[in-house]
């Protein structure tokens, strides 16, 4: 197949293809780090919203908690990277390429289009002070979150499906 230590050597090789590179050790290390992290300071906000405030007060709460729970997710797709970079199985590799590469860009796009929405949101409250305008109401962003997540998980389930569908036995 070429080379298996330069990607670009072989036209032939799939996002998938496993590629060992010095710097595998260094990823295991960071995502190791991340994961820990991630994992004490995302559960400790998850319990900080959980038990604070039962209900949501503001449109900004609604999105806050949906942010939050996206970086959890987020967090706890991390394992399966880390095996993907730790191990040179092709059950883990086959793992990682079905369901944690999607789990891992589905969190990450989740989160960045919250953080986009309290960014939307908090220029609103700047223009409209009295908060008055449609998209600042709490059941808008209840909506507007949920529409999100379908959106989101739909993508990530037809990437699964497809790959299933184009996998070479």
């Amino acid at each position: 197949m070429g080379d298996s230590t330069n990607a670009t050597s072989s036209p032939n090789l799939r996002p998938c293809d496993v590629v060992r590179t010095p710097v595998h050790a260094f990823f295991v290390v960071v995502y190791s780090l991340l994961f820990l992290v991630g994992l004490l300071l995302n559960g400790f906000i998850m319990k900080f919203f959980c038990c604070r405030s039962a209900a949501a007060s503001s449109s900004l709460m609604v999105y806050l908690k949906n942010l939050t729970a996206a970086d959890f997710l987020l967090c706890l797709s991390l394992p399966l990277r880390i095996a993907h970079y730790a191990s040179s199985s092709p059950i883990v590799q086959e793992l990682y390429c079905s369901f944690g590469a999607s789990a891992l860009y589905l969190n990450m796009y989740a989160s960045i289009i919250f953080m986009g929405y309290i960014a939307a949101n908090r220029y609103l409250k700047i223009v409209h002070p009295s908060g008055t305008h449609v998209l600042q109401t709490v059941r808008t962003a209840h909506i507007i979150s949920m529409v999100t997540w379908v959106f989101l998980l739909a993508a990530s389930i037809t990437y699964t499906i497809l790959f299933f569908i184009t996998k070479k036995p």
